[in-house]
């Protein structure tokens, strides 16, 4: 229980200031979040490392480096993965539901977390540390009961 709150306490530090990160965008549309469709602290603290609709749902991920802080309390995670649903015809919060991410580093190594519901989104914190590209595969089930999918390339440099 004390980790969990080192966990989340950390997370919230390091979304009180933006943080610069390094993301491939293979497969990733460009384009603004558009204002008012959900944007909070943790959505503004990185660019969306990856945006994709699947069967009528937006999903955006944000990737963002939490090293520095994890450090600070001698925890090992160095990443934090956000992802937020939206409707994609009415850009209304879908954050109700459940989601699990799984990333393969660039040496097969591979981390399996459930997403904790947050402000609206769903997130965890990963372990990123050697550089090259990474797979984020996100699978995901919301209200309506349908289990989707994203997947995206994240490159740390």
């Amino acid at each position: 229980m004390k980790k969990l709150a080192l966990i989340i306490a950390a997370t919230a530090l390091a979304f009180s200031a933006p943080t610069a990160f390094a993301a491939d965008h293979e497969g990733c549309e460009h384009g603004s979040m558009g204002s008012g469709h959900g944007e909070h602290a943790m959505m503004s603290a990185g660019k969306a490392a990856h945006e994709e609709v699947v069967d009528g749902v937006k999903a955006t991920f944000t990737v963002i480096d939490i090293q520095q802080k994890m450090k600070e309390m001698g925890m090992k995670e160095t990443h934090h993965i956000m992802v937020m649903f939206t409707d994609a015809k009415t850009g209304k919060m879908m954050s109700r539901g459940e989601a699990k991410i799984k990333v393969v580093g660039p040496d097969q190594s591979e981390q399996v977390k459930d997403l904790m519901g947050m402000e609206g989104g769903f997130g965890s914190d990963f372990t990123l540390v050697k550089k090259g590209k990474y797979g984020v595969m996100c699978k995901f089930k919301l209200a309506d009961g349908k289990v989707r999918a994203a997947k995206f390339r994240y490159t740390v440099k």
